[in-house]
């Protein structure tokens, strides 16, 4: 066998944005619909951080006729001079050199989300074609590109310009994405999430797509008290004002905004630079450790808590918490270029004491919400003590008791976690199947009974007095809020399996607002799926076919021949026996699996609140915008 040479020739140099191309999800996290909206966030983020520096007060977005991206803005404008150290223009450098940007320091912004100056090159990269327009010194400057290369020089469009400002329109690759049709809704959260965060901001957004005309324009001045305000439209606050605190020390902007809610769960966000850092920080400590103790030393000062009472626990105080923690900072430390974590340590003590002075100061000179305020604390601080008790006779129970698996538990005999999947199936016909159907060595079936507990609703000693919720809590084996630990899931895939009815959806949305709430890790770890049963059977002669969709029995009718075909819908998976329901929905080989995600937690709450609290009217309004989509309703 012939040895292979390894030699200079063998190692590649990525020249300039080469490398983007060859790995895209290195710099934009992935080819999907995420990385593909990631594109216009990129060129939007400059244009904040223009606003930022003072440079810059509206911005306009479209979504052009063509599927191609146009982002405006009235900042400075990208110098076009040419760059000492290129001999480029500016411009061309900034678009064409990846780590090339004004936000290393040198004085041209002070606070940015952008760090490593590989934003709008990569969007460069990325397209098709580009264009950027220039208008600077009462000129307009234009330059064209092709997948990151100038078509042509920086050219001068027009002598006259009374405004100075950035256009950036650009269309994605369709080779490097897999898809390039961006979606209005993902976009118009995002930028109503900017104008939250940064008040003096004007943004308007337009959809020009043939038949999908649309506009808005995002303007908060009241900032993050009226996002607050919107956080909580589905939900019921027990106080109305909003406590706000906007402060800058030490060249950093802090500004917190909360509300407490009838809720059961905490809703906690914190934004850094715009970033939102899903996974907190130093901000975020500063913010709860300053909290607990600012509720728990004016309980004590007021003699809510007796001398002997235990303190609050930070967790009893955020319950029903709905909170935005955001800084803005010079040279912000993220742990990773995905910007999840906020890492500058003196960030935790700058938030702590102003937050505690603050906070501290409005309980003070309001003691009715204070009082409302701890009188829930402490109402959670009871319910957790009957929480921990419930769980710990659980634990005993199961120590004693050698048959600590639920009794209708099917199991597999596959001991590893990674080959193992569980079934959750609506009701004992469905089960009685799919226990007969399945593969017994790496799937298992837990039938529930009715529909689950809404937790939306509940505190969690209710919710552990669920029979059903017990017994997946026990199947799954790895504890529920905080005590939940991964490493302890005995099956990696836990499948939902209902019917593809309006009762089966509804089973679905319970079940996985308790995995939202209560064990968001099964989520976020991309354990959770749904199973997506067919919708049609078509019998021809001797020949069963099996379609999931309108669209797809169309076609196979089509294919097949309309003549002597026999259709039939289920309404159910009860319907189907065991060999059926393994074909169509169990085997691995030739199932359709939903794999749930969890893009963005804020939208995500909201939805949940929104479907499945108390209120009505945000539930009214959500159908009736969203009636339109229905298909397959059962009337």
């Amino acid at each position: 066998m012939a040895k292979h040479e390894y030699g200079a020739d063998q190692i590649q140099v990525l020249e300039g944005l080469e490398a983007v191309r060859k790995r895209p999800g290195m710099y934009i996290g992935s080819t999907g619909p995420r990385g593909l909206h990631h594109l216009v966030y990129e060129v939007v983020d400059n244009s904040i951080d223009e606003a930022l520096a003072g440079n810059c007060s509206e911005i306009y977005i479209s979504i052009n006729p063509d599927g191609s991206v146009t982002v405006k803005d009235d900042g400075r404008g990208i110098p076009v001079e040419v760059h000492p150290k290129t001999g480029l223009s500016t411009l061309e450098t900034v678009l064409t050199v990846l780590h090339a940007g004004g936000k290393f320091g040198g004085g041209g912004y002070k606070v940015s989300g952008g760090l490593h100056g590989v934003g709008v090159s990569v969007v460069n990269a990325l397209s098709d074609w580009l264009i950027a327009e220039v208008s600077r010194d009462g000129k307009v400057y234009r330059q064209k590109y092709k997948r990151g290369v100038p078509t042509g020089k920086l050219e001068v469009v027009s002598e006259s310009s009374k405004k100075s400002g950035t256009s950036i329109t650009f269309m994605p690759d369709a080779s490097i994405f897999d898809e390039i049709e961006f979606k209005y809704e993902t976009l118009e959260y995002r930028f109503r999430e900017l104008s939250f965060l940064n008040k003096v901001i004007k943004i308007e957004f337009e959809d020009k797509r043939e038949g999908q005309e649309k506009s808005k324009t995002f303007h908060y001045t009241g900032g993050l008290v009226e996002y607050i305000k919107y956080l909580n439209r589905t939900k019921t606050p027990i106080h109305d004002q909003i406590i706000y605190v906007d402060k800058i020390a030490n060249d950093c902007t802090i500004e917190l905004a909360l509300q407490y809610t009838d809720a059961y769960t905490e809703n906690i966000y914190s934004f850094a630079n715009n970033i939102n850092t899903h996974e907190g920080g130093v901000h975020l400590s500063g913010f709860k450790a300053a909290l607990t103790k600012c509720v728990n030393d004016y309980a004590r000062r007021n003699n809510i808590l007796k001398e002997k009472d235990p303190n609050l626990s930070g967790e009893d105080i955020r319950e029903g918490l709905t909170a935005i923690v955001s800084v803005k900072l010079p040279d912000p430390q993220f742990e990773g270029q995905t910007k999840t974590k906020l890492g500058n340590t003196f960030m935790r003590g700058l938030v702590d004491s102003i937050a505690n002075e603050e906070i501290g100061a409005f309980l003070e000179e309001n003691p009715s919400v204070a009082k409302l305020v701890i009188e829930k604390c402490l109402r959670a601080q009871r319910a957790r003590e009957a929480a921990k008790k419930a769980r710990d006779l659980t634990r005993r129970k199961n120590a004693l008791e050698f048959t600590s698996l639920p009794g209708k538990l099917a199991d597999c005999s596959e001991k590893s976690p990674e080959k193992s999947e569980i079934f959750l199936v609506e009701g004992d016909s469905a089960g009685g199947s799919a226990k007969s159907g399945r593969d017994r060595n790496i799937q298992a079936i837990l039938p529930l009974r009715g529909k689950i507990l809404n937790v939306e609703k509940s505190r969690l000693d209710k919710i552990l007095s669920s029979d059903e919720i017990k017994n997946m809590i026990t199947a799954f084996g790895c504890g529920i809020g905080e005590d939940f630990d991964p490493d302890k899931l005995r099956y990696h895939k836990i499948v939902i399996m209902t019917d593809a009815d309006v009762d089966g959806a509804h089973i679905r949305t319970l079940l996985l607002t308790f995995f939202f709430r209560y064990m968001r890790p099964l989520i976020e770890g991309g354990y959770v799926y749904a199973a997506q049963p067919p919708l049609f059977k078509v019998k021809k002669g001797k020949k069963e076919y099996y379609a999931f969709s309108d669209n797809e029995l169309s076609s196979l009718l089509d294919e097949v021949g309309r003549q002597g075909a026999d259709v039939s819908r289920y309404k159910g998976l009860g319907e189907m026996n065991a060999e059926q329901l393994w074909e169509t929905t169990m085997d691995p080989e030739s199932r359709t699996l939903l794999q749930v995600t969890i893009d963005d937690a804020i939208m995500a709450d909201e939805i949940f609140s929104m479907l499945m609290g108390d209120k009505v009217a945000p539930r009214r309004d959500f159908i009736e915008a969203n009636a339109k989509y229905v298909t397959n309703l059962d009337i």
